[in-house]
């Protein structure tokens, strides 16, 4: 009996992945709409592009997932490379939107290289850590260059400025630093060090100070920088426990900014109500429990750390936005991964998700040639 050459995919992560992205689709539509028609005279503008994006993300999964794992080791460092130069030229032509930079502008859609890059640090760091094996618990010779490249991009990053994508960043190296097996005594002098630099960056800027008292407070300053946590409190207020119905949401009738992106959680809250987030929370966290199980099943020390780092990504993110719309942390400007209208975000997922895919075949593989 001849062995199988490539395993099944993870037909469970796959279904959940399809599922969210579809309801993803039905939220932008549901609450784009009313700025849609009011600036584009149609209520499809916004979904229209989302479904775009979406028929490419899945496209892409596709591709991605019937790639073996193994060749990403091989492209990580040059798609390293690709990131910094595309870190540096969103800096020099990038687009200014409220001040930062953070797009590059490529006919009538725009790029963010931020999400890009998040990928990208992750494919870097589990392909040099999976390398350095036991010497990542030497400071010298295994941490310090994974602290350089982390930094490197961080600090290009946060020039934008996006200190919410820097942090994560930065968050996400970490995961998967203390997952190589690096010696948890320099992390924590690492630490020690970093947390007050945090600190510094984020009350050094008004802007940054102002999203963090209106965060502890939205109500101090409620027409000026509360105004959009206080919106998104009054979405899910409204919603109650069993939601106003899918459509039905006010909040997204222009008093809420940003209702289709970073704020898509609130109209959620207030369509669905508790009941209804509460089980799109369940099923997200089964979507992400299912792509760790894959990372940890993995048998190459590169599919684990990889693995891993994409689930890592898509949970910080996750987290980040929901903590920044129910008032639990400050507003970073994060979207809600899978869920929020945005091709960057969307496609990276997606194709982190493909990667994540590609790594559950050869498990299967693994498996069916025990079996035989």
């Amino acid at each position: 009996m001849s062995k199988p050459t490539r395993g099944k995919p993870d037909f469970l992560l796959l279904f959940l992945t399809i599922s969210l992205v579809g309801f993803g689709l039905i939220m932008v539509f549901s609450a784009s709409s009313a700025l849609a028609l009011y600036k584009y005279d149609t209520l499809w503008y916004f979904t229209k592009k989302q479904i775009i994006f979406s028929f490419t993300g899945f496209v892409l999964m596709v591709v991605l997932m019937n790639i073996p794992f193994h060749i990403f080791r091989r492209v990580s460092r040059t798609l390293m490379l690709i990131s910094i130069i595309l870190l540096i030229l969103v800096l020099v032509m990038g687009v200014q939107i409220n001040g930062a930079k953070r797009w590059i502008g490529v006919g009538g859609f725009g790029i963010q290289p931020t999400e890009f890059v998040k990928l990208s640090v992750v494919l870097f760091l589990a392909a040099l850590i999976s390398k350095k094996r036991e010497k990542i618990r030497d400071f010298k010779k295994g941490l310090l260059p994974l602290l350089f490249v982390t930094g490197l991009v961080a600090f290009l990053i946060l020039l934008q400025p996006d200190f919410g994508s820097s942090l994560i960043l930065v968050m996400i190296s970490g995961i998967l630093i203390i997952m190589g097996g690096a010696n948890l005594w320099h992390l924590l002098k690492l630490a020690l060090f970093i947390m007050p630099l945090c600190v510094y960056l984020a009350v050094s800027k008004s802007y940054r100070l102002a999203r963090i008292t209106s965060f502890m407070n939205p109500w101090e300053d409620g027409s000026g920088t509360g105004y959009q946590l206080i919106q998104s409190l009054f979405a899910l207020a409204h919603g109650g426990l069993t939601g106003a119905g899918i459509g039905r949401s006010i909040q997204k009738l222009h008093y809420l900014p940003e209702a289709h992106t970073d704020f898509i959680f609130a109209i959620m809250g207030e369509e669905l109500g508790f009941l209804g987030v509460s089980l799109f929370i369940l099923i997200y966290a089964l979507f992400l429990a299912r792509g760790f199980i894959i990372a940890v099943q993995s048998s190459d020390p590169f599919g684990l750390l990889l693995g891993t780092g994409i689930v890592s990504m898509i949970g910080v993110q996750f987290l980040f936005n929901i903590g920044a719309v129910t008032g639990c942390l400050p507003i970073t400007g994060v979207p809600l991964p899978l869920i929020s209208y945005g091709g960057s975000s969307l496609l990276v997922c997606m194709a982190g998700i493909g990667i994540l895919l590609s790594i559950s075949r050869e498990r299967n593989r693994l498996r069916d040639v025990k079996l035989t």
